[in-house]
């Protein structure tokens, strides 16, 4: 795994072994950036369930403002940190060892341009985090959300007040979508 493009082009990622996370190939990364890559330049960007980091740092090569990352895990918020270290993002970033929902409970409204969401395969965290992210304001006008998901997760298919699915695509098992805050 390594970052696909930006200022740190290149630079492997480390990520944990065994089924604690599940790293975004980097050809559904590619994929996932072209759909929004008007939406990365000077963004505030919050990498929710963020496993090794590696969509939030691939967010801040390319050209976005600061990343929050959001991992639980504390084998992996440790390999965030250390991803970040690698590509020289300190000063852009903040990483926190946190319950997703409880770090949404905290966050002042329309605090991010880019939300990337990359939860447990169908396991019901796509619906309650984007309900939060809705309930708490947490998302500017116009912004957008990133979302990994199993191509059969229901929840990802679903309407959500104030949000607009607008980009759907499939790559194997996985899913991404698309969504803009309207």
């Amino acid at each position: 795994m390594r970052v696909v493009s930006g200022s740190a082009r290149g630079t492997k990622l480390l990520s944990l072994e065994g089924d604690h996370t599940r790293p975004t190939i980097d050809r559904v990364k590619e994929a996932m950036f072209s759909m929004i890559q008007n939406e990365i330049y000077a963004a505030r960007v919050l990498d929710l369930f963020s496993g090794s980091g590696a969509l939030g740092i691939e967010a801040i090569s390319r050209g976005a403002e600061h990343a929050d990352f959001v991992e639980l895990n504390a084998k992996a918020n440790q390999m965030v940190k250390q991803n970040i270290e690698k590509c020289h993002f300190k000063d852009k970033t903040q990483v926190y060892q946190q319950d997703v929902n409880q770090f949404l409970a905290k966050q002042g409204p329309q605090s991010y341009d880019l939300i990337l969401l990359d939860p447990p395969y169908q396991k019901g965290f796509v619906k309650k985090t984007f309900d939060q992210i809705v309930q708490y304001d947490i998302l500017k006008i116009n912004g957008i959300i990133l979302l990994e998901h199993h191509r059969q997760d229901e929840e990802a298919t679903m309407t959500y007040e104030g949000l607009e699915r607008i980009k759907n695509k499939h790559y194997g098992i996985v899913g991404v979508s698309v969504f803009r805050r309207i």
